[in-house]
């Protein structure tokens, strides 16, 4: 008696919990990746101190794996500047002009010509590091806190801004807080957030 193969049949294939492999006979369209865009957001106020919900975002972000810069133009404080740029999250840098203290107003008018020339060296130090970061393609978000302030005081021109703005890699998140921002900002923002007083 011999053996002879035999035909293999739809209940022969399957396997013992009753399962049949899938047909891969057809072709499924592939998936296609889509590079994020950009947004730039602003986050206005008449007053100094809209900061902390966006600080809070940021956290968040860098916490889920995005590169995070923030860049503070007007506070600084003890051992500050670019090559003591703090670090949390892991992919979050906060960068803070090399100076002591706030810079506000008032001191702006009042200060001897020296102190303003060291200030808006710090402060064009800071902005540098912002347009290269704008210009390539290593950051998921930059932050630029009370830059509407930094051109109000000189330390930015308004023009600077808008062309780094216009040329920016268009996969980064922008964000720009305080008040005096540029109304040629708010033209070409993506989500504009304005904090008002009430009473």
């Amino acid at each position: 008696m011999t053996a002879s193969p035999s035909a293999t049949t739809e209940s022969s294939s399957r396997n013992k919990y009753g399962l049949t492999a899938i047909n891969s006979g057809h072709s499924q369209a592939k998936l296609k990746i889509i590079s994020s865009q950009g947004q730039i957001q602003v986050h206005s106020s008449p007053y100094r101190g809209s900061f902390s919900v966006v600080l809070s975002e940021a956290l968040r972000s860098a916490g889920l794996g995005s590169r995070v810069l923030i860049a503070q133009f007007l506070k600084g404080g003890v051992s500050q500047g670019p090559q003591n740029s703090i670090r949390l999250c892991g992919s979050l840098e906060w960068l803070r002009p090399s100076i002591y203290g706030c810079i506000n107003k008032y001191e702006s008018q009042t200060q001897l010509q020296e102190e303003l020339a060291k200030n808006e060296n710090a402060v064009q130090e800071i902005w540098e590091i912002c347009k290269k970061q704008l210009a390539n393609n290593q950051l998921d978000r930059l932050i630029l806190d009370e830059i509407g302030l930094a051109i109000e005081f000189g330390f930015i021109t308004e023009k600077d801004l808008m062309a780094s703005l216009e040329t920016r890699h268009n996969s980064l998140d922008v964000i720009l807080t305080g008040p005096s921002i540029p109304s040629k900002v708010f033209s070409i923002a993506d989500q504009v957030t304005q904090l008002r007083c009430s009473k």
